[in-house]
C-alpha cells in the first residue's frame, strides 16, 4: 500500500511540474496535455460548449459531483451540468474553481485513479465478489464493469466530502445466482453492476445523507425493510431514496 500511495504522489508532483508556463528565448509555452497517463490522458482544455469522447471521460471523473439530488449525465457534452460538476470537483481539491478542465485539473484527476480507470481508493475486485468475469447479471458483463466503475468515482467524491475517510463495500455486484443465495431483491441494482452495500464507520445514516450530493439517484438505508444493517446505493431511472430513520 505504502508502495503505492508513494508512486500516486510522485507522478502528481511530476504532472504538476509539467503545467508550469516555461519561457524560453521571450517565448512562453504552456503544456496542453498534462502528461501520459496509464488509464486515459486529456490532450486539450475543455469548458462549456464543447463535445467529444474526452468530455464523456471527464463527466465519469466527476460524475460524483452533480449537487443535491442531481445525476450527471454521460453524455459528451459539456453543458451547464458538466460546469458545474466540475466547479466542485475543483473546490473539493482546492483548485481555481472556474468550470474549465484544464492541465491542473487532469492531473488530479490522474493522481486520482489507477491505470485500470478506477479510483484509487477502491478497486473491481472489492466490488465484484461474485465471479471473476462480471456475467450473469441483468446487464452484459462489459455494461456491469462500467456501471461499477462510474458508481466508484461517485463513492471517491464522497468519500472526500466525508474528509477521506474509508468506506467498507459489504456487497457490490452480483449475478442473478449469487443475487438469489443472499435473498436478493429481483430487480436489484447489484445486477446492474452499480448497487453497492455499505457498512461500519460513518454511521449508516450519515452515509446515506451524504450520498444525496453525489449522483445517487438509489438510497435506501435504516428504517427501509431490510436495510437497519447496511446503506445501499445505486443508479435508478428515477429517484428512490428511502431510510426513514434517517430522515430520508
Amino acid at each position: 500500500m505504502e508502495v503505492s500511495v508513494i508512486r500516486r504522489f510522485g507522478r502528481f508532483l511530476a504532472a504538476l511540474a509539467l503545467t508550469a508556463a516555461t519561457t524560453v528565448v521571450g517565448v512562453t509555452f504552456t503544456a496542453g496535455a498534462a502528461h501520459a497517463d496509464g488509464c486515459y490522458t486529456w490532450g486539450r482544455t475543455l469548458s462549456e460548449g464543447m463535445s467529444g469522447e474526452d468530455v464523456r471521460q471527464l463527466q465519469i471523473r466527476v460524475s460524483g459531483y452533480p449537487g443535491y439530488g442531481a445525476v450527471l449525465a454521460l453524455d459528451g457534452v459539456y453543458g451547464p451540468g458538466t460546469r458545474s460538476a466540475v466547479i466542485r470537483f475543483q473546490q473539493a481539491y482546492g483548485l481555481g474553481a472556474d468550470g474549465v478542465a484544464g492541465p491542473l485539473t487532469f492531473n488530479q484527476i490522474y493522481a486520482l485513479q489507477d491505470d485500470d480507470c478506477t479510483p484509487v481508493s477502491f478497486s473491481y475486485a472489492e466490488w465484484n465478489r461474485c465471479n471473476s468475469d462480471w456475467s450473469g447479471g441483468a446487464v452484459p458483463a462489459s455494461t456491469a464493469r462500467f456501471n461499477a466503475r462510474v458508481s466508484m468515482w461517485k463513492l471517491q467524491a464522497m468519500r472526500r466530502a466525508l474528509g477521506n475517510v474509508p468506506l467498507y463495500i459489504s456487497s457490490g455486484f452480483r449475478s442473478y445466482a449469487c443475487n438469489s443465495a443472499v435473498g436478493g431483491a429481483a430487480g436489484s441494482r447489484h445486477l446492474y453492476g452499480d448497487g453497492v452495500d455499505l457498512v461500519g464507520s460513518p454511521s449508516l445514516c450519515r452515509l446515506a445523507q451524504q450520498a444525496r450530493y453525489h449522483g445517487f439517484s438509489n438510497i435506501l438505508g435504516p428504517g427501509y425493510p431490510g436495510h437497519n444493517d447496511h446503506t445501499h446505493l445505486g443508479n435508478t431511472p428515477s429517484r428512490s431514496w428511502s431510510a426513514p430513520t434517517c430522515g430520508i
